[in-house]
């Protein structure tokens, strides 16, 4: 069964919240990504077991256990690749998402042409940099950085009218045509009580979120253009004929707004 959130799978935050603007940012984002460099996340669910056992085979070639089965000489080709060779230890394997080394853009474009490794997202652009996930509610330190100031000012400008006390994290997810985002799970329900607080917004209000009930095999469409679901339930994006993307804020909301969700949904 779905954790939810407060007693539903997800809950539509649009009513909630000033969206003012929302089709500008649009048209800037559209813009701002032709101009800005692009990373690509996901890419090694399946090794880092958060996929539900019904899906593993959607991930295609994951690249946790590409890099585990290479030769010597491909992991050198790794390394010599990475921004920071020097950093990656030569007997360990233990390199990307949610390691102290992540992979660089050359060595995810190595490991998908040499090796057919599937990245569902390959628009992923960081307005507020977060190394690892435990971290993305905590503000220490961190700010939209200079090309997102100089390229997304209108973004910035709506992301900071959110209800957040305070942000820890931001970024751009984008799918390309005809990719899915693989169902994956953030965190496990037993273990986390507590809802971690985001808001995705999309747009246009077409990605095609969906939330995945792994004991009934059934999907429940997130739709709207800002929600928030329990990101310990199993989430993925089936596939569209067009780009897709959303915009993701981590933090934790103003105690307010918490009591004007729950007033919301009764």
């Amino acid at each position: 069964m779905l954790a939810g959130v407060h007693g539903r799978p997800f809950i539509d935050l649009e009513p909630l919240l000033d969206l003012s603007g929302l089709d500008e940012v649009h048209e800037e984002i559209c813009v701002g990504l032709a101009n800005v460099p692009v990373d690509y996340t996901g890419g090694s669910h399946r090794a880092m077991g958060i996929m539900p056992a019904s899906r593993e085979a959607e991930a295609v070639v994951d690249y946790g256990e590409v890099i585990r089965a290479m030769s010597d000489g491909d992991f050198a080709t790794l390394r010599e690749l990475s921004d920071a060779p020097d950093e990656i230890d030569p007997s360990s394997r233990e390199i990307g998402e949610e390691r102290d080394v992540p992979l660089s853009r050359r060595q995810m474009l190595w490991l998908k042409y040499r090796f057919g490794v599937y990245f569902p997202w390959k628009v992923y652009f960081e307005m507020i940099p977060n190394q690892f996930w435990h971290e993305k509610s905590s503000s220490d330190g961190k700010d939209f950085t200079r090309l997102a100031k100089t390229f997304f000012p209108k973004t910035i400008a709506l992301v900071r009218r959110l209800p957040f006390e305070r942000i820890g994290r931001c970024n751009v997810m984008g799918l390309e045509a005809h990719d899915h985002g693989t169902v994956h799970r953030d965190g496990v329900p037993e273990e986390k009580p507590e809802v971690d607080h985001f808001i995705s917004i999309s747009p246009t209000g077409d990605k095609r979120l969906f939330l995945w009930d792994e004991t009934a095999r059934e999907k429940t469409p997130v739709t709207g253009r800002a929600y928030w679901f329990n990101d310990s339930d199993y989430h993925g994006v089936d596939p569209s004929p067009r780009f897709q993307y959303s915009i993701r804020v981590d933090g934790v909301f103003t105690p307010d707004f918490v009591e004007r969700v729950k007033a919301a949904i009764g």
